[in-house]
């Protein structure tokens, strides 16, 4: 009896060893199951995929006005050869007339258009072309809105007009190179330096009537300083061109985080326009308000604050 019996017992333990060895690579499968369902899970909180721990700053593409945008477009398909050597002289046009920054030219130029550089480069005789042009169209307006172009109080109005509008406008001009002019020092301070109230004027593109107030600019270095009148210059350069509001204060924080590379830029301006005080809806006590915040001030609520505590922005 006993050795059947443990003939038998050791007939079972081998059929329990046969069966868990055929079933074990079930069982390792579903322990794999199990670990990718909680990896995904784990991935996945609230809703939110994996992929947002991925997601760049803003800072990586700053706020651009869309002229600034490239024309062309990388495609994420493979081209075949003949549309990429077809694509080919696209691209090398585009590195020679632009450098890799959509904001500042090879030269210094800030977003030239089609007629800056023309202007920048003019000669004497040119230039007088170009205000005797002017002067007739604003005779030509003279006629149209009634007036007597030949009449003594305006006789020389669209000579004098047309060389103030050339002033209004001499931002098209300017080079930012010439402007900072290398005042850039290592000072090691990585604090933040905030230039207020700097007295804006500028001309609105939709109806060249001025608009004026004033703007605020504060960055946090990184090591290097720039020269603090150099914030004013830059600032009355992008003001002296047609503009809006919006994209002026946005040109001048970019042009500082490219000229710069500090922690972080942010610009605040507050002005009056004409265009809503004397035609429209004819509100002469409304203000326009624009900011725009990169870098550091941008991704940190508590530095973006206490900037706008610093400029007066924040109600106690």
């Amino acid at each position: 009896m006993d050795q059947s019996s443990s003939a038998s017992t050791g007939t079972s333990e081998a059929d329990d060893t046969v069966s868990q060895n055929q079933h074990s690579p079930r069982r390792a499968d579903k322990k794999r199951r199990r670990h990718r369902s909680k990896d995904a899970g784990a991935a996945e909180v609230n809703g939110h995929s994996s992929r947002s721990a991925k997601r760049r700053a803003s800072l990586s593409k700053a706020a651009r006005d869309p002229l600034d945008e490239p024309t062309g477009k990388k495609s994420k398909k493979r081209k075949s050869s003949a549309s990429a050597a077809a694509a080919a002289p696209a691209a090398e046009s585009t590195i020679i007339t632009r450098s890799p920054s959509p904001l500042i030219d090879f030269d210094g130029l800030s977003r030239p258009s089609r007629g800056t550089r023309e202007r920048l480069e003019e000669s004497p005789e040119q230039a007088a072309v170009r205000l005797e042009k002017m002067r007739g169209a604003v005779r030509t307006i003279l006629e149209c809105i009634g007036e007597d172009p030949d009449r003594e109080g305006i006789l020389d109005t669209p000579a004098r007009y047309a060389k103030a509008l050339l002033f209004f406008t001499k931002g098209y001009q300017q080079n930012v190179k010439d402007i900072v002019n290398n005042a850039i020092f290592h000072e090691g301070h990585n604090e933040m330096v905030i230039v207020k109230d700097i007295e804006i004027f500028s001309m609105c593109e939709h109806h060249l009537v001025p608009f004026n107030g004033k703007m605020h600019i504060g960055y946090i270095p990184r090591d290097n300083v720039i020269g603090l009148s150099k914030l004013p210059r830059i600032a009355e350069m992008f003001s002296r061109r047609l503009q809006v509001q919006e994209r002026l204060t946005r040109e001048v924080a970019n042009t500082i985080m490219e000229v710069l590379k500090p922690q972080g830029v942010a610009v605040v301006m507050e002005s009056s326009h004409l265009c809503m005080v004397m035609r429209g809806v004819e509100k002469t006590t409304t203000s326009t308000l624009t900011s725009c915040v990169l870098g550091c001030f941008e991704k940190k609520e508590k530095t973006r604050n206490e900037f706008f505590s610093l400029v007066g922005l924040t109600r106690r």
